[in-house]
C-alpha cells in the first residue's frame, strides 16, 4: 500500500475518482450542515471532523464503500439500530455501499446523535 500525506480534506478527496469524490462530498457538506461549529482535519489519514477538542465523525472511501467511523457508543449503535441492520456495521465503522444510494437522512440523524455524545 502506497504511504501518503494527505494536508486537507480536499486533498484526500481529489485522490478518488469523481463519483467517489462526489459521495464524499455529500458526507462532507451533512456534517458541515448539521454541526456547524466543526472543525476540518486530517487524522489517521482520513478526513476527520473536530467539535472543540473532540472528534465528531470520520469517514474514508475505498473501491466498494464509504466508511463514516468513530468509536460508536452502543446507546447510538441502539438506536439506528434497525437502520443500520442492513448496512455492514462495527464498534467503529458503518460501511455505505456505493452501488447504492447514500442514506442522507440516516447520515444526518447519525451526526446529530454524535454531536449530542460529544457536546454533553
Amino acid at each position: 500500500m502506497a504511504k501518503t500525506d494527505y494536508n486537507s480534506v480536499n486533498q484526500y478527496h481529489n485522490a478518488f475518482p469523481v463519483e467517489i469524490k462526489n459521495r464524499m462530498q455529500v458526507i462532507r457538506h451533512i456534517i458541515h450542515e448539521v454541526a456547524q461549529d466543526t472543525e476540518e482535519v486530517i487524522s489517521y489519514q482520513i478526513p476527520a471532523f473536530k467539535v472543540g477538542k473532540a472528534y465528531l465523525v470520520y469517514y474514508s472511501a475505498y473501491a466498494k464503500h464509504i466508511s463514516l467511523s468513530s468509536p460508536w457508543s452502543q446507546a447510538l449503535l441502539n438506536e439506528f439500530a434497525n437502520e443500520l441492520g442492513r448496512l455492514k456495521v462495527s464498534r467503529a465503522a458503518i460501511q455505505f455501499p456505493n452501488n447504492q444510494e447514500l442514506p442522507v437522512d440516516l447520515i444526518k440523524k447519525i451526526i446529530l446523535f454524535r454531536l449530542g455524545e460529544v457536546c454533553k
